[in-house]
């Protein structure tokens, strides 16, 4: 059975030894400039990102899978206008299918399936206003191991750069599949020298950073763990590592 990022977080704060875990209270979203949020449970208004002292967001550039409800897929260029006018970063990300659901992980399609999704992200990604010098990170969220990465992974972001142009492509996931990522060159490089467009999570990543990365997700929103809060919605936050870290507000 795979089990999701959120799954796997849930899993690892759970003691045996208790018959019932606590729910710890979430803090409230108090940023520095160098954080950004990204949406777990509903859409944040910009006045409240701001206010609570976050510097943007990452938005998606990817459909409602079925059976799904969120309000923040895919973002409108309405919510991405009011984003830029009050002067917050914006980050385009894409994820569609997920571990459990009847849409399964969208690294699963391979190589015509990177095509397809690519070319729906760069639709809604400029629909919303994004620039075509910005890149959008692809989502590998689940545990992968390096056979899956060389066996359908790889083939799937080669997929996504045919139609996107591997230095727009980025990707979402852990230590390792940032490295992957790197190393088996599908992603492209930030103009801050060192770094490449990878958004690593701490999910899965047993404590190890991949130094290259732009972005790191360093809180995520789970049942036993919950996210900051911003009013009432949780949200999971990403610490900015890198003066360009994809925002599209940059000239590159």
């Amino acid at each position: 059975m795979t089990i999701s990022r959120r799954q796997a977080l849930r899993f690892a704060a759970a003691t045996p030894l208790l018959l019932t875990v606590p729910v710890p209270l979430a803090p409230s979203a108090s940023a520095a400039s160098s954080q950004l949020i990204d949406f777990t449970e509903r859409l944040v208004a910009p006045e409240q990102i701001k206010a609570a002292g976050y510097a943007g967001a990452l938005v998606y550039v990817s459909e409602v899978r079925p059976g799904a409800d969120f309000d923040f897929k895919p973002v409108t260029r309405e919510y991405a206008d009011a984003m830029r006018a009050a002067g917050l970063q914006v980050v385009s990300c894409y994820q569609y299918g997920k571990p459990g659901w009847p849409t399964p992980s969208d690294f699963t399609r391979g190589y015509a399936g990177g095509v397809a999704d690519a070319q729906t992200a760069l639709r809604l990604h400029g629909a919303a206003g994004g620039p075509d010098t910005a890149p959008i990170f692809f989502s590998v969220d689940e545990d992968i191991d390096s056979q899956t990465w060389k066996s359908v992974a790889v083939e799937w972001f080669r997929g996504i750069g045919s139609v996107l142009g591997v230095q727009r492509t980025g990707i979402y996931g852990h230590a390792l599949a940032c490295g992957w990522a790197i190393g088996d060159g599908v992603i492209g490089y930030s103009t801050s020298p060192g770094h490449r467009w990878a958004w690593q999570t701490k999910a899965w990543s047993q404590g190890a950073r991949e130094p290259a990365a732009v972005l790191y997700q360093s809180a995520v929103n789970t049942a036993s763990t919950p996210g900051p809060l911003i009013g009432d919605i949780h949200v999971d936050t990403d610490d900015v590592l890198a003066a360009d870290f994809g925002q599209w507000d940059l000239t590159r």
